[in-house]
Parts: structure tokens; C-alpha cells; sequence
């Protein structure tokens, strides 16, 4: 009698440190010194696995099984898994999904919303892989993968944040080469950011990665469903990529180059496949009503709020002249993003846009007008639209306003003032490429009146940002390491 009461204590002791609903029966895994770290058995998993679109409460876990596989995820809090091994526990604390069958449908891709989680939280997953034909609710027997993520802080709480962002991998010439792959990757993972915003091109599927001297595995343009998964395929198969993910949390966007260059997406065939193997290879976290959805919110603490948008889905043709009816988030994301700004409570806004503001972009021969926001002389471009936004900010005093950008390949900081009146009111950073080659510079159009902070072409790099309360801290870093710009907003109360 005492031992029963002994145990049912000791169980409700651990339940309550872990704040689980439940326990599930399993016998508690020896831990190590590197449970921490995520490890795999290649031979299942040979894409490694990522973790994405981090929130307060939830989470994504993205894999992929080699072939038709059934798989269980487990996942409790780190305090709570290393109390029930201290203690020699029969049962562990944790949370565990049914066993889900991997499909040649999705490429054999799963991504799994781990939910119900708390607050700046420190959690461990188990990635359990079993035969196809397995039906029950046991737990499959190899473990494959664990790894660790740190849930966001509540809004009420403010906590500083570092983070990363660049975007434009794989493509034009510079691919995959060596066996490590990318290993710009194990430079953003030296600084130990909290997460990663990939700002689009995640590959690029209508340049050839011709081999040598790239990696073998690239040498076509993809234009169907079962080519953009090889292409995506043979991104993912990058070493230095795949130890990346395994530590450090992913917010992925796309930009032209998982399509086809300068897209615009209600007139482009190819979208739809494009699209769905964006969502196969990545962790994206979308509305159920909405599948599509690509454009999304995270809330970081008191003081940052991201709004990712998404650039090529609702989009006109470039082509089309600037004006009233021409937009390039739809008329839905643009309502949600000026309610956002208008509503939110962080102290800093930050807008990450997969095209720059005031740069031209031009297209070619075959898509013509001007692909970012800037205009040019031909009367193209996206510029009535970008005013709606500006508009908004000076209109409703938002403050504390910062877009991240990409795609032009190029380093560059500016500052906006554009009523002219003295007073700053947004930032813009550019960084990228990852690994494609650097961009042709083209002058910032002067129709925001901006002031160029910083400007640097010429090699691969990444930005990183530190966020507080008081302050906006942007530096450059190269593939090498090392520093190149740096600059530091303070807060406007």
C-alpha cells in the first residue's frame, strides 16, 4: 500500500514539473551528455529533419523517410525527460502522436505540429520510424532522431532575440559543391541565433547546377511536381544544411526561383507544383481553411513582431502599369498586414519582404517590367501599392518599423524619411546571396527619399540581428565569418 501511494506521488511529482497532460508508457532511454543534440540513423532518414515555425504554444517537425515508413513523434520538456531518467522512471512524461504513414504522395515528407506546449519552454522530441505496414499505436522500435527547440516567449514578456536571415541558394552556377555543401551554414549556426528567416530561393529550379564542379544531382531545370521535389531533394542532401536545421528554428518564405524567375503567380502554369513542394520540404504552418497560405505572423516576446509575406502568389503580371488595380500581396494580405501594424503592441515591427522597396528590378526578355516594389521609367512596378503601406505607418504613427529583404544579391541599408520632415520612419536591410553569385548594382530610387546607411557587393553573407527592447542592432557577416557593416537603431518611444 505505502509503495503504490510512493509511486503515484513520484508520477504526479514529475507530471506537475513537466506540465504534461499525461503520461504515455514507455521505457525511459539512457541519456547522455549529447542527448541535446539531435542525431540520425541516415539509413531512415536521410534529409535529417527541421524544426519550423516556432510559436509560445506550438511547433512544426518536418522530416522525410526513405520510402514508405510509419512514424511516431514523443516530446516533453527537457526538465521534465532528464527528472524521469534521474529518478530510474518505468514511464516517461511525454506527449506522442498516433503513428503516421509517410506516402509517396508528399515524397514521403511529414511535417508534424508538435501543440499544447508552454512559453520559452525548452523541449526534446523522439523521431520513432517503423515498417510501412505497421497499424498499432506502439511506439515504432528505431529511434532515428531527437533534437531540441526553445518555445517563444508570451507577449507580455520582453526578452532579447537574435537572429538570422538570407536567402538565395543553390542556383546560377553555384551550387552544392564539396561534401559539406553550404557551409556558410555552419558560419550563422558559430552565432547561436534563435532562429533563421530563409527569405526565399530556397532553390533554384529553373537554373542547371551543372557538375563539376558542383555535387551530381542538379544538372536540369525543373518544371513539374517530381522535378522541384529532386531539386529540393538534392538542396536538403547538404550536410552543413541539414546540421543547421537540426539546432537552429526555420520561418521559410519562398521568392521566384522555386518556380521560375520573376513569377507572378495567378498567370504562372507551374505555381501549383512549385508550391506544394515549398510545403513538402518545409515546415510552414497555414490556417486549415487556407492551405495555401503562405503569409504569416510571429510573435516574439513583448518587443518583436514578424509579418513574413508572401510576394508571388496573389501578384499582377509585371508587366502591368503601376497604379490602383496592380498589387502584389492581393487584396486580403494587404489588409492583414496594415490591421497587423496597426494593432500590434511590440515594440518592433519588422516587415520581411522577399523583394527590396526603392531598388529596381528589372525583368528580360521574356518577363518584363520591374519585379520588386521600386518602379522605373517603363511605368512599371509596385509602388502605388508600397505607398498604401507607407502611407499607414506615417498616417498611424507606427513606429519602430524595419523591412528585411533579399533577393538582389547585395549587402544595403537604408533609412526612410519620406514626408521629409526629419524624423526617420522605417529601415530597410538587404542581405544575401547564400551561395548564388553577387547582383549587378542598380541605384535606390529616391522616391521614399532614402539614406543609404551602407552598401557593400561581392560575396556570399547573411544578416544578423539582435532585438531588445531599446535597441535594433543589424550586422553583415560573410561566408567566413567575418563582420562586414553593422548598424544600431534605438528605439522611438
Amino acid at each position: 500500500m505505502h509503495a503504490s501511494f510512493l509511486l503515484a506521488g513520484i508520477l504526479f511529482l514529475v507530471s506537475s514539473l513537466v506540465g504534461c497532460p499525461a503520461f504515455s508508457p514507455e521505457r525511459v532511454r539512457s541519456t547522455s551528455s549529447s542527448e541535446g543534440t539531435s542525431f540520425m540513423g541516415s539509413d531512415l532518414l536521410s534529409h535529417g529533419v527541421a524544426v519550423g515555425d516556432v510559436s509560445s504554444q506550438s511547433a512544426l517537425l518536418w522530416l522525410r523517410t526513405n520510402g514508405p515508413a510509419s512514424v511516431q513523434i514523443e516530446w516533453a520538456t527537457v526538465s521534465g525527460w532528464e527528472r524521469a531518467s534521474k529518478l530510474a522512471m518505468v514511464v516517461a512524461p511525454v506527449s506522442r502522436t498516433a503513428s503516421i504513414a509517410t506516402t509517396a504522395e508528399t515524397d514521403y515528407t511529414l511535417t508534424v505540429p508538435l501543440e499544447g506546449l508552454s512559453p520559452a519552454t525548452r523541449y526534446r522530441y523522439h523521431v520513432l520510424v517503423g515498417s510501412a505496414n505497421q497499424t498499432t499505436r506502439q511506439a515504432p522500435a528505431s529511434l532515428v532522431a531527437r533534437g531540441e527547440f526553445t518555445t517563444l516567449p508570451d507577449e507580455k514578456t520582453s526578452a532579447a532575440v537574435t537572429f538570422a536571415w538570407s536567402g538565395d541558394l543553390g542556383g546560377q552556377g553555384r551550387c552544392r559543391q564539396g561534401v559539406s555543401g553550404y557551409p556558410i551554414f555552419d558560419v550563422i549556426q558559430r552565432h547561436n541565433p534563435d532562429f533563421f528567416l530563409f527569405l526565399g530561393d530556397t532553390i533554384y529550379g529553373d537554373h542547371v547546377c551543372t557538375s563539376p564542379p558542383n555535387e551530381p544531382g542538379a544538372d536540369f531545370k525543373a518544371t513539374t511536381l517530381q522535378t522541384y521535389r529532386v531539386r529540393h531533394r538534392y538542396q536538403r542532401g547538404a550536410e552543413a544544411l541539414q546540421q543547421f536545421l537540426k539546432t537552429v528554428p526555420v520561418y521559410v518564405i519562398w521568392d521566384d526561383h522555386e518556380v521560375k524567375n520573376n513569377f507572378s503567380g495567378p498567370f504562372e502554369e507551374q505555381m501549383p507544383a512549385g508550391r506544394q513542394v515549398l510545403r513538402e520540404y518545409w515546415p510552414i504552418a497555414s490556417p486549415a481553411d487556407d492551405p495555401h497560405r503562405l503569409y504569416r505572423r510571429v510573435r516574439y516576446g513583448a518587443d518583436l513582431e514578424l509579418f513574413i509575406l508572401d510576394t508571388r502568389q496573389y501578384r499582377s503580371r509585371n508587366a502591368d502599369p503601376d497604379g490602383p488595380a496592380k498589387t502584389m500581396l492581393g487584396a486580403v494580405q494587404l489588409a492583414w498586414l496594415l490591421d497587423g501594424l496597426r494593432a500590434s503592441t511590440a515594440t518592433w515591427k519588422v516587415i520581411v519582404t522577399s523583394v527590396p522597396l526603392s531598388i529596381p528590378k528589372g525583368g528580360d526578355a521574356t518577363v518584363p517590367g520591374n519585379d520588386g516594389w521600386a518602379g522605373g521609367p517603363d511605368g512599371t512596378g509596385f509602388e502605388y501599392e508600397r505607398q498604401v503601406i507607407v502611407n499607414v505607418i506615417l498616417h498611424d504613427t507606427i513606429k519602430n518599423v524595419v523591412f528585411i529583404g533579399g533577393d538582389v544579391h547585395w549587402v544595403q541599408g537604408n533609412a526612410y524619411d519620406p514626408n521629409q520632415d526629419g524624423v526617420i520612419d522605417f529601415h530597410e536591410y538587404i542581405a544575401g546571396p547564400l551561395s548564388a553569385p553577387p547582383g549587378r548594382f542598380a541605384p535606390t530610387r529616391q522616391e521614399l527619399h532614402p539614406t543609404q546607411l551602407f552598401y557593400e557587393v561581392g560575396y556570399h553573407n547573411f544578416g544578423l540581428v539582435r532585438v531588445t527592447k531599446d535597441l535594433f542592432e543589424v550586422k553583415v557577416v560573410d561566408e567566413v565569418g567575418n563582420k562586414r557593416v553593422s548598424h544600431v537603431v534605438s528605439a522611438r518611444p
